[in-house]
């Protein structure tokens, strides 16, 4: 499988790191529940089918990506930068 990295160009998987779907988000605060946090760090759904994943970079330009990828074949549908860039940072 070839990652499109924005900043390096397709580059083979093995570049890079995978960590898992995208779209959770870290509960709030020192109120949050026991509960909600094991939620968070350890029940992740599995679904077959368009999902955004975070990636990283690792043997390239260390960037966090995020990639949406159909998981029955593989086909990569887009790739972006984690985090946009803030204005006026060198590119």
């Amino acid at each position: 499988m070839r990652i499109p990295c924005p900043h390096c160009g397709a580059r083979d998987a093995q570049e890079f790191t995978y960590l898992g779907d995208a779209n959770p988000k870290r509960p709030e605060g020192m109120e949050t529940t026991e509960a909600a946090m094991f939620d968070y760090v350890y029940q992740r759904d599995n679904p077959a089918g368009r999902l955004r994943e975070l990636w990283y970079h690792g043997a390239g330009c260390h960037a966090w990506l995020v990639v949406t990828r159909d998981t029955r074949t593989h086909a990569i549908e887009a790739a972006e930068p984690a985090k946009p860039t803030k204005a006026g940072a060198a590119a």
